[in-house]
């Protein structure tokens, strides 16, 4: 379902706005809502966005984007020199070989995508560690060198395009996701929001809604149990707290539980009901029945969902029809009665193996008694793994750092206007938000030691009843897989 865009910001245009409600702190917020998309990094979405702001008459301050658009506050041109990554040896072509990084590897500078799809890169664990530093993935110190090798390895195994792993130093800007790049210029976002764990997909959702993965890097195989550990719906069902899961794309409307991520875990057998279609987030917003806490599913299955290509034959989503999909759940907030009192937070759920200057960072685990259980032995062709013993004792090998920067941006009428946030936390930080604002215990030592996100926000000054209208994110970008840019 699909609704128009925004018009101005209110509700009924021939109706008064309802009254704000007085100056006060997180308790104001009655409704939380979150929506992770798929496998895009904070530089490869935001990392020109300074050069937005240049453009469009927004103040400067401190943004730690791409290099080549951080030079010293005030300095002109907005332009700098681009960071690269050493490129695959030509004289060792594919098919054939592998990606060769020597010296004679060419570097490969940072570039504008133009192509609104993309060839998946490699997020998963073992190419994080690879990206962290290329000789030596357990290094202590980050030299960030290893994306485009990974992104060509993966391309080489799997029959891509972009054999030399180039589209990993891609990055988008303004004029292909303007409604993304104004949400985080007129609200609020930040520079230092990093995925949970150096991996892919699930074991990363596994830790946003529960902060941990019960040890696992890699998703569930088939056959294992749906993990035990409690999940922030639990403590809300415990405390009589509403809450639902709205999924995007319903293979099967009797079993909306089957496309939730939430089917990792036992919660999702307990509590049914409470998953439901993405029409009904529209309902609520209509009814005025939006629950305390509402998660989000993206459309994985419809193309909805940001991810890059799996398949050359069937490339993946469009960043402007994800996008475009996602202004529509955004304004519908903006434009319904609950707006007063809500805030939408919108993040993706891991970098998806594109470049970064910025390393994942030191973190709590989650328990510490809990170690990675499904790192491969080896041999090969599923193993060994860079963690496997005896390199398990690197900290990295633990759930003791983050993962790479993802986009972050956090729209309220409490929000504070064009604010960065500059404090690092990972997204398991939402968690402990809920758990401030509804006065729930944390989950694991993980969420414990998250910043609460209060930061984002400008409580004791009025809401910000009528925030600007936001452009129309357009879907006519020329999507392609089989060339560069």
């Amino acid at each position: 379902m699909l609704l128009a865009g925004c018009r101005g910001i209110g509700t009924d245009p021939t109706q008064p706005p309802p009254p704000p409600p007085p100056p006060g702190d997180i308790t104001q917020l009655n409704h939380i809502i979150i929506l992770a998309q798929e496998n895009r990094g904070f530089e490869h979405y935001f990392g020109s966005l300074r050069q937005y702001w240049a453009a469009n008459g927004y103040p400067d301050q401190s943004f730690d984007g791409l290099p080549q658009f951080n030079p010293a506050s005030g300095a002109a041109p907005l332009q700098g020199p681009a960071p690269t990554n050493p490129g695959c040896d030509p004289a060792f072509p594919a098919p054939g070989n592998d990606c060769t990084i020597n010296a004679n590897s060419p570097a490969v500078e940072s570039f504008k995508m133009t192509s609104m799809c993309e060839e998946n890169p490699s997020p998963s664990w073992n190419e994080s560690h690879v990206d962290w530093n290329l000789k030596d993935p357990l290094f202590p110190t980050a030299t960030l060198d290893g994306f485009l090798w990974t992104a060509a390895h993966d391309a080489r195994a799997n029959g891509f395009f972009d054999v030399d792993g180039k589209r990993a130093m891609s990055y988008y800007d303004g004029s292909d996701l303007p409604y993304y790049y104004f949400m985080a210029s007129n609200f609020a976002t930040s520079d230092r929001w990093f995925s949970p764990v150096m991996s892919r997909t699930q074991p990363n959702r596994m830790f946003m809604l529960a902060a941990t993965s019960g040890g696992h890097v890699y998703p569930l195989r088939s056959g294992d149990p749906p993990l035990a550990d409690p999940t922030i719906f639990d403590l809300l069902q415990a405390a009589n707290i509403s809450w639902k899961v709205y999924v995007t794309d319903l293979t099967d409307a009797k079993n909306p539980v089957q496309d939730s991520a939430l089917n990792f875990f036992a919660t999702a057998a307990k509590y049914p009901d409470h998953i439901v279609g993405v029409d009904q987030y529209f309902a609520d917003l209509t009814a005025g029945t939006l629950p305390s806490v509402g998660y989000i599913e993206p459309g994985y299955n419809g193309g909805l969902d940001e991810h890059p290509g799996v398949d050359d034959n069937v490339p993946g989503a469009n960043i402007q029809a994800g996008a475009k999909y996602v202004s529509t759940l955004i304004n519908g907030l903006m434009q319904s009665s609950s707006w007063k009192d809500s805030v939408f937070i919108l993040t993706f759920d891991e970098f998806g193996g594109f470049y970064d200057h910025v390393a994942p960072v030191p973190a709590v685990s989650p328990n510490p008694n809990v170690k990675p259980i499904d790192i491969k032995p080896g041999p090969p062709p599923n193993g060994p793994d860079i963690c496997a013993p005896p390199n398990n004792t690197d900290p990295k090998c633990d759930f003791l750092y983050t993962g790479y920067r993802i986009p972050l941006i956090v729209v309220s009428p409490f929000a504070k206007k064009n604010f960065v946030s500059h404090t690092p936390a990972d997204m398991t930080a939402w968690l402990k938000f809920v758990e401030t604002r509804f006065k729930l215990s944390s989950l694991t030592q993980r969420d414990a030691a998250q910043m609460d996100m209060t930061e984002f926000f400008d409580f004791p000054n009025p809401p910000w009843m009528t925030p600007p209208t936001p452009p129309e994110q357009q879907t006519t970008g020329a999507c392609y897989v089989n060339q560069l840019p």
